[in-house]
């Protein structure tokens, strides 16, 4: 191969496949050295080298600087050479698609259904195809070959001289990049999403707060006659979504997260020390605070980051009165306040009672 052609060359495979000039003359000087070194026996401190301006090939050792054709070398030195160029070619175009998708981690991203394979489902990306594990799907949701598909990168890695993109349907994130897309004030951060947690398929609860009194956070999420949070649960075919207002106090954030129950703010009673929350309600409204199969309150707990437990007040005073005198904070007399740690953990939010107290046993219904 002549020098202008060698140019020539490199510089197709620098446009077609994106990788760095740089990077593919050392592959080929690596290739040469490595091919010259088998041929004739020769050690490390044979090195190949290509004039990036003219492209001349040298090759230096111990004993000085020669002028270099593969074509002298012959048919076999020269197909080794193609081979150790091609795979390492390969695993340069592994490292500019891994770099690429490896910044996108946590991003919204669209492609279409391939293929199955086993319990994978292969979607291409353009450049790459990714899977979509039976995990990383939701259930019920089905797909045909050619059928679009928005999907949340979750994790990308090298395996071998390909790139393996790893997507998902269920996370979180997948939320949160829609409404993104669908809410300008997010995109423009006036608003923020401070927490998203999901039962994929089912329910999501989704809590925002605006830096700007004059935007609500709720109303914008919903947009007029309910447009923009349509499109999301088109979206996730039909998914129910919660939009609630975020609140540094943990008792206004529990009260908000058991939404659609009431609940009375005065009826909310941290236990600091079993980072937990007992949550009074009236009997009609327990069952929708606990939910279909506990989902409400599960969900609620995983928002505000404590365990709920939801009682009505006969259930809270049965339960006192048969816990053995003294035992837990709950225990006793039911007008005497309870015993807290000095000390409220650090992740814990900040309530609107005094930090570090507990606030005392509801005194008895007249």
């Amino acid at each position: 191969m002549n020098p202008e052609t060698l140019l020539q060359t490199i510089d197709a495979l620098h446009a077609m496949k994106n990788i760095p000039r740089e990077v593919i003359f050392r592959a080929l000087e690596e290739s040469m050295a490595a091919a010259v070194r088998k041929r004739f026996g020769e050690g490390e401190d044979l090195i190949c080298t290509i004039d990036r301006e003219s492209g001349e090939v040298t090759i230096e050792d111990d004993e000085g600087v020669y002028e270099f054709d593969m074509e002298d070398l012959g048919r076999i030195v020269a197909q080794t050479v193609k081979q150790g160029f091609t795979q390492r070619v390969r695993e340069a175009e592994r490292d500019v698609f891994y770099d690429k998708y490896e910044a996108r981690v946590g991003h919204l991203i669209s492609g279409e259904v391939q293929r199955y394979e086993g319990q994978d489902l292969i979607v291409s990306l353009g450049d790459v195809e990714a899977n979509l594990t039976r995990e990383d799907r939701v259930r019920g949701e089905t797909y045909a070959p050619g059928d679009r598909i928005r999907v949340i990168i979750v994790e990308v890695r090298k395996d071998g001289s390909r790139v393996k993109v790893l997507v998902s349907r269920t996370h979180p994130d997948l939320v949160r990049r829609l409404f993104e897309l669908e809410v300008p004030e997010i995109a423009d951060q006036i608003i923020e999403i401070k927490r998203v947690v999901r039962e994929p398929g089912y329910r999501t609860k989704m809590a925002v707060l605006s830096s700007d009194p004059k935007i609500d956070a709720i109303g914008a999420c919903v947009g007029v006659r309910g447009s923009r949070i349509k499109a999301v649960i088109d979206e996730l075919r039909g998914e129910r979504i919660d939009i609630i207002r975020w609140s540094d106090s943990l008792e206004t954030l529990v009260m908000n997260g058991l939404g659609p129950a009431k609940i009375h703010l005065d009826n909310i009673y941290p236990h600091v020390d079993r980072h937990s929350v007992t949550v009074l309600v009236d009997e009609e409204q327990q069952s929708l605070a606990i939910g279909k199969r506990g989902q409400n309150v599960r969900l609620a707990s995983r928002l505000c980051g404590w365990e709920i437990d939801i009682k009505t007040r006969e259930e809270y005073f049965d339960d006192a009165a048969a816990a053995p005198e003294g035992e837990g904070s709950e225990g006793g007399d039911p007008e005497a306040p309870a015993e807290a740690p000095a000390e409220a953990p650090a992740e814990a939010p900040a309530g609107d009672s005094a930090a570090g107290e507990e606030p005392p046993t509801p005194p008895v219904a007249s």
